[in-house]
Order: C-alpha cells, then sequence, then structure tokens
C-alpha cells in the first residue's frame, strides 16, 4: 500500500518550539526535540489544529496553487458552499459563480448541489443502517476512526463525499454538453477550506482514484475573485443551482437538519468530536440515529485554509439562505445508494506502530507504565511530549530520557542535596 500523503507540514525555520500546537494537537502527533516541533506521520490525521493555534506560522497547508492548472484543460471550479460566506454584503451567490468564470474556468459546479444529492440518500437508507450512523463528509472523522476507533468503522455513512460526487457529475455534465471533449482533456479543481481534503484526494488513490484532480486553497481563490469581481461583469450571466440545504451545509448542523430526523446529533471542533466519538464507542450514547461531526470550529466555514470568521460567514450564509428554494437536486430514482457512489476505499485501522513486534511492543508499554509511576503527572509538556504518559512511552521506545523530566530532575536534586545535607 502506498504512503499516506500528508497535506500539513512544517516550517522548522519559523519554529521556536513554543508547545502550542503539543498541547493541542488531539492525537499526540507532535513532539518538541531541539527547540523544534516533529510531527508522526502515522498519528496524523491533517485536522490543521496546529496551523490554526501556531502564533509564529510554523505550520501551514499543502495544496495545489492556481498557477498549476494547466491552459489547456476545460477547467471546472468546485466551489464548496463555505466560499460564499467569505465575502462581505454579498446578496447573490450568482456573482461568485460569474466571478470565476471571469477569472479563467470554463463551468462551474457547484459542491452544495452534491450535497443536496448526498442529503437525500442519506434520508433514504438511514432506516437501515446501523445506528447512530456517521457521517462521511468530514475526511478528519473517517482518519481518526481508523487512528483510534476500529469498531465504529461500521457506523460510518458509506457514500462518496459531496466534492467526489460534485466532480463526477460535472464531468458528466460537461461530456455530455462537448462531445468533441474526452476525459482527459477536462480538469475539475475543487475549492478547498481545509487540509484535510485535500489529503482525501490525494489519498484515495490509495483505494479509489479521486474524481477531483486539483484542491487550491479557498484563501487563495477568495482574493483572486476579490479583484475580478470588483472589476467584471455587474450582472451575472449563470443562474446557481443549489437550495438552501446545499448552502447549509457550510456549517455545523447544516447536514444532520437536511435528514428531517430529529434523533441528531451535531458538533464541531476537534476536542467535541473527540468527545462524541468516545460516547459512541463506550456504548452510553443517547438513543440518536445521525451523527454529523466536523473537525473545524463553525464545520467547514472554520477551516484554515478560509479568510472569514467562521461566525460571521455562518451569518452571512443564513442572510443568503432566505432567498433560496428548500432544494434544487434530488437522488436518482430508486432503492438505496448506486453503486458508482458508494465509498469504495477500505478502511484499514491503522494505530501508530510501538516496538518491531508484538513482543517488543508488550514490554515497552510495560515499562512506560513503571516509567509513568515516577513521573509528576502534570502534563506540563516541558520535556517535549503531550503528556507524562506519552512522554514515558517516548522514553521506553528510546525517543527521548527520563532527564528531559524538569520536575522529575528537580526532584532528584533536591533528594541529592539532603542526602549531602545530611551528611
Amino acid at each position: 500500500m502506498a504512503d499516506y500523503q500528508h497535506s500539513v507540514s512544517l516550517n522548522p525555520e519559523k519554529c521556536c518550539g513554543c508547545t502550542h500546537c503539543l498541547k493541542h494537537c488531539p492525537t499526540e502527533a507532535i513532539r518538541i526535540r531541539n527547540r523544534r516541533a516533529v510531527i508522526d506521520s502515522s498519528r496524523c490525521i491533517d485536522c490543521g489544529e496546529c496551523i490554526r493555534v501556531c502564533p509564529h506560522q510554523a505550520k501551514k497547508a499543502i495544496y495545489d496553487k492556481l498557477s498549476d492548472i494547466p491552459d489547456d484543460k476545460f477547467k471546472i471550479a468546485l466551489p464548496a458552499p463555505s466560499l460564499f460566506g467569505q465575502f462581505d454584503n454579498l446578496d447573490d451567490i450568482d456573482y461568485v459563480l460569474q466571478g470565476l468564470l471571469d477569472y479563467g474556468f470554463d463551468c462551474v459546479y457547484e459542491v452544495a448541489r452534491a450535497a443536496e444529492i448526498v442529503s437525500d440518500y442519506t434520508r433514504r437508507v438511514i432506516k437501515d443502517l446501523k445506528k447512530p450512523v456517521i457521517s462521511s463528509a468530514c475526511p478528519v472523522i473517517g482518519r481518526l476512526l481508523s487512528l483510534r476507533y476500529p469498531l465504529l468503522s461500521d457506523h460510518l455513512l458509506n457514500i462518496l463525499p459531496p466534492m467526489e460526487i460534485a466532480a463526477k457529475e460535472a464531468k458528466e455534465e460537461v461530456l455530455a454538453a462537448h462531445p468533441e471533449l474526452d476525459e482527459s482533456k477536462i480538469c475539475t479543481v475543487f475549492i478547498s477550506p481545509c487540509p484535510a481534503k485535500v489529503s482525501y484526494v490525494k489519498n484515495r488513490e490509495c483505494g479509489e482514484k479521486s474524481y477531483v484532480d486539483y484542491v487550491v486553497s479557498m484563501s487563495d481563490v477568495y482574493f483572486e475573485l476579490i479583484s475580478v469581481m470588483k472589476g467584471g461583469s455587474l450582472v451575472p450571466v449563470p443562474v446557481s443551482r443549489t437550495g438552501m440545504i446545499g448552502l447549509s451545509w457550510a456549517s455545523t448542523g447544516g447536514e444532520a437538519t437536511a435528514i428531517f430526523n430529529e434523533k441528531y446529533l451535531a458538533a464541531d471542533g476537534i476536542d467535541n468530536v473527540t468527545k462524541v466519538l468516545e460516547e459512541i464507542d463506550n456504548g452510553s450514547f443517547p438513543e440518536l440515529e445521525f451523527v454529523e461531526l466536523n473537525a473545524c470550529p463553525g464545520g467547514c466555514v472554520g477551516g484554515v485554509m478560509s479568510v472569514a470568521n467562521p461566525y460571521i460567514a455562518k451569518a452571512r450564509l443564513q442572510n443568503l439562505r432566505r432567498y433560496l428554494p428548500v432544494a434544487e437536486n434530488h437522488a436518482a430514482d430508486g432503492d438505496g445508494i448506486p453503486a458508482e457512489l458508494e465509498e469504495k476505499a477500505t478502511f484499514e485501522y491503522s494505530p501508530p506502530k510501538i516496538g518491531k513486534n508484538r513482543l517488543e511492543a508488550m514490554k515497552i508499554m510495560q515499562e512506560s507504565e513503571e516509567l509513568k509511576k515516577l513521573l509528576p503527572g502534570i502534563d506540563c509538556g516541558s520535556c517535549g511530549s503531550p503528556t507524562c504518559a506519552a512522554f514515558a512511552q517516548d522514553v521506553a521506545c528510546g525517543n527521548a530520557t527520563l532527564s528531559e523530566c524538569i520536575v522529575f530532575m528537580r526532584e532528584e536534586l533536591q533528594k541529592m542535596h539532603n542526602t549531602d545535607g545530611n551528611n
């Protein structure tokens, strides 16, 4: 299997080892070594939390640049619903769609259209799925389950995320309208609010190839559109084909309320997401049928590759929703989810590896427990590990030394001082 390609990276030159990212990483994927952060790729879920909290901009998202998109191809823009919440004083989505066309895209297909299709299918199949059904729209959730909660994998909604369906449908529409083209001459460009969706597209080839060809940053597109929209057409030409449901997917609760079922929960922010998954995994979760989880605060509007404050963006979207129909797009007739829209990428439990084999792993875990008893248990992070338990394991694995715990060494020096004083 190919190595997992991440979309969160570190610039060592900007990092000063301040421990902000260390304390906020939900999977303990970061360590501070030699006054620099180090990211463990086997633990990273590309949630972007380290990018959000780093005061020195040492963490950054990796994505395609607008200049990477080939000029000789038919370019389809796939704007995420959260894009429309980035603009102040916007009263019509069509101005943004026209801006994308004026910028140089040949066609625009709103991801919100595909979101409405996913909502339609979810309403259709939810009664036959294991409860609670967990939304699969946020790629971070799938990564988190594979790392920590493998028993919850059969709760995931088995359907492609809206960006994949949008890319697929967009290519089919273009091929039908332009028979002179073939698929090799068409490229789809998803405008993403977060790095997790970049990773999803990069790693689809580990299972099934993505319908999305390029993933660009919403912030990059925003600043390009600002200049284009100021000097572009006053009257937008295209007509938006999304409704309230599709646009609502941009913020927390939009997907859950769209299934028209009161037994749902919607949570955002990686810490809250983890708490909800813990409850489900422990079997102490209330009798709910659907769970919408978003790693970013506020939902996709809170992605680290967006521009606007997520709560301001949400308010702007609420204003735009007032003029839209409930839904403009619906699932095809039939029972269940069509095979071509099912998520076929295999789910693999991939916890961080400890030791070379099971015997060595057991030895390390036993040693970790013994070392943990010597530590203060205050989880200060001064040692370069996020918690005392993580530090104990790092020492047992040979990646750190006990002397790096400041509290432990202070106590040892005090003991030595007292011993010398008594003599």
